[in-house]
């Protein structure tokens, strides 16, 4: 009996020990400083602590200063110190943001006044013969001021398109108004005050050279194909319709339900061709093709080595 008392008592004295100990370290870890040294990041692992009361301040630590709480002196000039240096840099991140956001606005307002120019500058065109073509009905245009850009919109089957015609300027939109009624081909054209922008083509994709002039009087542009469709269905369809290819590049994206193509034939006849497959079914859907601003960069392979 004698030897279970001694277990039983050996056993109490362990667990009291074993929760003094627990206690000790819960009490140690309570009165840890989170701007003490060992919790500084990486960056400032080299920074000086000398004591407790004249340590290292890092713009990551918290504002409080733990060795302030017993009013020391030393420890309040820290705190105030810190709390300064933490001050300062939420006023310089807000003072960033209202900047920024500033920013922001400045350059949609100059954005929105810039199309609302643009617009102001835009004459809409309808009932335009089909046998017009943008060169021509810029020319006609031209003579009311100075023509920055004309796009013919519509499906090349239909017997009357539509067209968007920029100005320099706004009394060359003004002056465009009165040739409303005039005939070009067999209709006579309505001329109106514009209601949107022309959406401008990114300058870096037109052509500068005498060459690449020459590629895009041979490209056509292609929208609404199917997704389903690869590059050498769009060479297969074009081909057998138009004649031969000599460069393609199909686009697409999870975006877009479509893609679109930039298709380049050897001969600008093929080009003329394919403005007649517009409404073709290609894959599911009828394909609308229209005259391309732009050539097929060089730096795509060609469809005949794929």
């Amino acid at each position: 009996m004698a030897a279970v008392a001694n277990g039983s008592t050996a056993a109490a004295v362990k667990e009291a020990e074993y929760q003094a100990g627990v206690q000790k370290l819960v009490d140690l870890l309570s009165k840890l400083n989170p701007a003490a040294k060992e919790f500084f990041p990486s960056s400032a692992a080299g920074a000086a602590v000398t004591s407790p009361s004249k340590k290292a301040l890092s713009a990551d630590a918290p504002v409080f200063d733990y060795y302030s709480v017993g009013g020391g002196s030393e420890g309040s000039k820290d705190s105030a110190a810190f709390a300064a240096v933490f001050i300062g840099n939420q006023q310089r991140r807000w003072k960033n943001g209202y900047i920024n956001q500033g920013r922001r606005r400045t350059n949609e307002r100059a954005r929105r006044a810039e199309r609302e120019d643009s617009i102001r500058r835009t004459v809409y065109v309808s009932d335009i013969d089909h046998t017009v073509t943008e060169e021509r009905l810029a020319d006609i245009f031209a003579t009311c001021g100075q023509v920055v850009d004309c796009r013919i919109c519509g499906d090349p089957h239909s017997v009357l398109r539509f067209a968007f015609i920029e100005f320099s300027d706004e009394e060359g939109a003004r002056g465009a108004l009165n040739l409303g009624g005039t005939i070009f081909g067999f209709y006579p054209v309505r001329v109106l005050p514009s209601k949107t922008a022309i959406l401008p083509v990114n300058p870096k994709f037109l052509p500068r050279t005498e060459d690449e002039k020459e590629m895009v009087i041979r490209t056509v542009y292609c929208t609404n194909i199917d997704k389903m469709i690869t590059q050498l269905d769009v060479k297969n369809f074009f081909e057998e319709l138009c004649g031969e290819v000599s460069r393609l590049r199909l686009l697409g994206d999870n975006a877009h339900s479509t893609r679109i193509a930039f298709v380049e034939f050897v001969h600008a006849e093929g080009a003329i061709m394919a403005l007649n497959c517009s409404g073709m079914i290609l894959g599911t859907l009828p394909v609308r093709v229209s005259p391309s601003k732009t050539p097929v960069k060089p730096r795509v392979n060609r469809v005949a080595s794929n």
